[in-house]
């Protein structure tokens, strides 16, 4: 038993090693995003987050939205989703107004995969893998597009995990 557990030892070293040397540390995925526009790496996505801070309280709040995000626990992520009848361009996705990514287009009826560690604060931290172990929880989330700020129905994600 004592061989096996070496043996995966030793291959997780080696992976992560792997995927060090070839530039995987700057990624905020494993996987590449469905969505081209959010391939960017974790450090383009940080500069960008911290601009568009802070949370635009002031933005006028609109009542409803066709839209809808779901939160995805064991997968690290949000899923956001545009039900409305057109595409929207330059969307800011806001976690607990603290956290932040930007979507340059949301088509609708596609649904966006926004993990964690796409989503900065003011001062460049990614909200927490595995929420942390359940003390950070996305209690909200809304979208800043056209000027008006709006609030999403969240609802947890079942994957059947």
């Amino acid at each position: 038993m004592n061989m096996i557990n070496l043996r995966h030892c030793a291959a997780s070293f080696a992976l992560l090693a792997l995927a060090s040397a070839s530039g995987c540390m700057d990624r905020t995925t494993i996987f590449d995003n469905p969505d081209p526009n959010l391939r960017l790496s974790a450090s383009e996505m940080r500069g960008d987050a911290i601009s568009r801070f802070p949370f635009k309280q002031e933005a006028p709040k609109a009542k409803e939205i066709n839209a809808r995000a779901q939160v995805a626990y064991p997968l690290n992520r949000v899923d956001v989703v545009n039900f409305s009848q057109s595409d929207w361009n330059d969307v800011e996705v806001w976690v607990n107004h603290q956290y932040v990514c930007h979507v340059p287009k949301m088509q609708r009826g596609q649904l966006k995969e926004v993990h964690f560690p796409m989503l900065f604060d003011e001062k460049g931290n990614s909200f927490p893998m595995n929420s942390n172990n359940g003390k950070m929880l996305v209690r909200s989330v809304e979208v800043l597009h056209d000027g008006k700020m709006y609030q999403l129905t969240v609802e947890a994600a079942d994957y059947g995990l």
